[in-house]
């Protein structure tokens, strides 16, 4: 199982509490992971990425065991600490300005 971790306002969103676990088959990737996402909370479709391009909003970040994978493209593996369960693959939502 997959952990995700939301920011508030997504998590408001999908209206759920804590972490999200996914069931991911074949490769872990970035955009494996988004797919069982959006496909598990359809609300959020939209939200994290573009609908037509499937390219991540401006304003939302992936982390993953302490790395930025937020210019990494979607079919970048996530680390095993993240397969395995033992860490979670982080969206957050980023802020602009000072």
């Amino acid at each position: 199982m997959i952990r995700v971790a939301l920011p508030y306002h997504l998590r408001t969103l999908a209206r759920v509490n804590g972490e999200v676990q996914l069931a991911v088959t074949g490769r872990v990737t970035l955009a494996s992971v988004l797919d069982a996402l959006e496909a598990s909370y359809p609300v959020l479709r939209g939200a994290i990425r573009d609908h037509l391009t499937l390219q991540r909003r401006p304003f939302v970040r992936f982390y993953a065991c302490k790395e930025d994978l937020s210019h990494e493209p979607l079919d970048t593996l996530l680390p095993t600490a993240v397969v395995d369960g033992l860490e979670p693959f982080l969206i957050v939502g980023a802020m602009a300005g000072g």
